[in-house]
């Protein structure tokens, strides 16, 4: 098991930057923020942007892995957004993991845009995604689409990591999995909202087979797609307690999840919790684990 933290840009860099330093000490493999202009959880708390912040991340730690939880097409041109991933990729020396979905409104409204419905999202994330691919892997890109265009768009010098920057690909629904099959080098899914534990895992146990069916209709082999859980979308804050963490990661386990993400406690909701918790949960529960 592979373990995450997600460290929210909520924060001036002068208090950030020691919990990224502190997301490698403690042994985590990877670590996240989130990419909005808003957080509609968070509407009113200030919030820093993705690209500087994971920047900024990479000049202070050396070997965990850096990405965004996710990218969305809301305000994002697979373009410019290229450009940024490249720098990015670079600075930290080829550590970078692009999460990508489809997103849901605010920041497209915010910028002008017209709500979109679920289809309509999905088709924006699955022409964002293929153009986004190849931009990353190919130079002299033309694309004219729904949502995007491409004139002749130069990628040089490419990404440090070959063939591309690996994408993490958001999913639940069956046309998302198929995407995710196709262009993932990772899954990952935050379960149904629903009211209890016992049925967030249930769900998360039928999401699997349907993952394992899309595997199936391509002929991809389900040990090179990685499986990420982002445990705190479940009815109950991992971290609320050293027990619960531990008991949520075996259950993952046991459904075949290779990865598992939580987010760095704050001092009131979401994610209500205690770093004391957090640090006993990097000495005591994720060596069991490895």
């Amino acid at each position: 098991m592979r373990f995450g933290l997600t460290i929210l840009p909520e924060h001036r860099w002068s208090d950030a930057a020691p919990m990224w330093r502190a997301a490698e000490e403690l042994g985590f493999d990877h670590a996240w923020t989130y990419d909005h202009l808003v957080w509609g959880g968070l509407p009113d708390s200030p919030w820093y942007g993705t690209i500087p912040t994971l920047t900024a991340a990479a000049m202070v730690t050396s070997t965990i892995r850096l990405g965004t939880f996710v990218t969305s097409p809301n305000y994002r041109h697979p373009v410019t957004f290229m450009r940024d991933l490249l720098a990015l990729d670079d600075i930290s020396g080829g550590r970078l993991v692009c999460g990508i979905g489809a997103g849901g409104d605010i920041d497209n409204v915010i910028l002008g845009g017209q709500p979109l419905t679920p289809r309509e999202r999905f088709d924006r994330l699955s022409e964002f995604t293929e153009l986004l691919d190849r931009l990353l892997t190919q130079d002299h890109v033309s694309h004219r689409g729904t949502y995007f265009s491409a004139v002749d768009a130069r990628t040089r010098p490419g990404p440090v990591q070959r063939p591309r920057i690996p994408f993490v690909m958001a999913a639940n629904g069956p046309r998302s999995l198929r995407l995710a099959v196709e262009y993932g080098a990772g899954w990952v899914t935050t379960g149904p909202k629903v009211e209890t534990l016992d049925q967030w895992w249930a769900a998360l146990t039928e999401l699997g087979g349907r993952l394992d069916q899309a595997l199936a209709t391509v002929g991809r082999d389900s040990a090179t797609l990685e499986r990420h859980l982002n445990l705190d979308s479940s009815p109950q804050f991992a971290l609320s307690r050293v027990g619960a963490f531990e008991e949520m990661v075996g259950r993952a386990g046991e459904l075949g999840f290779t990865d598992v993400i939580t987010h760095w406690p704050r001092p009131d909701g979401p994610y209500l919790g205690d770093v004391s918790v957090l640090e006993a949960v990097a000495s005591q529960v994720i060596p069991q684990f490895r």
